[in-house]
C-alpha cells in the first residue's frame, strides 16, 4: 500500500468536474469545506483568478478512476476513517464506534453459526461417511 498522494479530479463526487473533489481527497478534508472555500474565494477576490484556475485544473489533473464494484465487499467491508477535527475526512468518533460494534456483532453471529454447524450431530455424520 503506498503513501504516496495524488492531485486527481474526482468527477464522480464532483458537481461540475470534480476538482474540488480531488482538493477534498488530497487535502484530507471535508468535500462540503473545500466548496465553500471556493466560492468565497471567488465571491470575495472578484473570481476570474480561481475561475480560470479551476479550468485549467479540469483540463490538466487527471480523472480518478472508478472503484470497482466488488460483490462480496459492503460498504462496512471498508476500514474505518476516524476524523479528529471538523474539517477532517471521515466519521466521526462516535459512529465509528457504533459501525465497528456493528462489524463485530456481525462477526459474532457468524462464529455462532459455525460454532453450532462443527458441534452439530450432522456434521459429525458427514465427517464419519466422508472417511470411509
Amino acid at each position: 500500500m503506498s503513501t504516496k498522494r495524488e492531485l486527481l479530479r474526482d468527477p464522480q463526487r464532483g458537481k461540475i468536474a470534480g476538482v474540488c473533489a480531488g482538493l477534498s481527497d488530497y487535502f484530507n478534508m471535508e468535500l462540503w469545506l473545500v466548496r465553500i472555500i471556493f466560492v468565497s474565494a471567488v465571491l470575495l477576490t472578484g473570481g476570474p483568478l480561481f475561475v480560470v484556475a479551476y479550468i485549467v485544473a479540469w483540463f490538466i489533473l487527471d480523472k480518478k478512476e472508478p472503484a470497482t464494484a466488488n460483490t462480496n465487499s459492503t460498504k462496512h467491508d471498508d476500514p474505518l476513517e476516524v476524523k479528529f477535527k471538523v474539517w477532517q475526512k471521515g466519521e466521526p468518533p462516535r459512529r465509528a464506534l457504533q459501525d465497528l460494534k456493528e462489524r463485530l456483532t456481525r462477526v459474532d453471529v457468524r462464529l455462532q453459526d459455525m460454532e453450532r454447524h462443527v458441534t452439530s450431530s450432522e456434521f459429525t455424520v458427514s465427517r464419519e461417511i466422508n472417511k470411509l
